[in-house]
């Protein structure tokens, strides 16, 4: 009997001997082709596409939400303390500029601004907020509205005060 070497058994696992099949038939498989990437790329793109279409409406609903709020409570609230130190909700003819500078006359009773800035008194559509009092739609109190996104009174997309349950 032959002995083999002991470091023939290493040997035969550092070179292992070569596959049967010829090497034409071979295939390897390292990357993705070309087509499997362009499938990728366009299924990326409709996608994109379809979020980028979409993006008025969910931010639109937003801004009308924003806007609600602000209505029915930060100007509210703005207002409520006007009235508190004046003794009455500002005039129509003063507008709400009144929560910003003291009306002509009423210096001495004034403790504002009760407002931070001028562009609180803006809506998010660059309109300023409409403001009436008496109120036609709250007799004993305020009107105050936005013009809404497509900025003219009157219409459907208005946000005001007098709105309830939405």
């Amino acid at each position: 009997m032959v002995r083999k070497p002991f470091f023939c058994l290493f040997v035969k696992n550092i070179f292992p001997m070569r596959s049967k099949k010829p090497l034409l038939f071979k295939r390897v498989r390292r990357a993705f082709t070309l087509v499997e990437m362009l499938i990728v790329i366009a299924l990326l793109a409709v996608v994109a596409g379809a979020v980028v279409v979409n993006l008025d409406s969910i931010f639109g609903d937003a801004q009308v939400d924003v806007e609600r709020q602000k209505v029915n409570s930060s100007l509210k609230m703005a207002l409520t303390n006007y009235r508190l130190k004046m003794g009455s909700f500002p005039t129509t003819e003063q507008g709400l500029q009144a929560l910003l500078t003291a009306p002509e006359g009423s210096a001495d009773r004034w403790r504002g601004p009760y407002v931070e800035k001028a562009a609180s008194l803006v809506d998010a559509w660059g309109s300023p907020y409409q403001y009436r009092c008496p109120g036609s739609h709250n007799t004993s109190g305020y009107d105050l509205w936005s013009l809404g996104p497509d900025k003219t009174d009157g219409t459907a997309d208005d946000i005001g005060n007098w709105e309830t349950g939405k």
